[in-house]
């Protein structure tokens, strides 16, 4: 049976990863998907033809799927308010079908 859900989605640098999964697991979210991210913001903006030597200042995408949108906007505003001022980011909040899980 389908479930309707809040789909939670955060793109930040690679180097606060860990400080925002403590968030999303102490906000009661069930888990988090990341992946690598790439793109151009207002900013950061990458130079072409400069080499990364380190991955540490990529970027990363979290998805957090939760029942809960209070859960989701507790993330939300706290990965916002201790970490948007001093690293880029993104956090966008939208309603999906969950087809499958084994929980939320």
């Amino acid at each position: 049976m389908a479930q309707i859900a809040k789909k939670l989605v955060i793109i930040t640098e690679k180097v606060i990863l860990p400080k925002v999964t403590k968030i999303i697991q102490a906000a009661g979210a069930t888990g988090y998907t990341v992946m690598d991210a790439g793109g151009v913001g207002s900013r950061n903006t990458p130079s072409p033809g400069q080499p990364i030597v380190s991955d540490t200042y990529s970027n990363i995408k979290i998805e957090v799927i939760t029942a809960s949108e209070d859960v989701a906007r507790t993330i939300a505003k706290q990965v916002a308010e201790k970490y948007f001022d001093n690293f880029s980011g993104i956090i966008h909040l939208g309603e999906v079908e969950v087809l499958y899980a084994h929980s939320l």
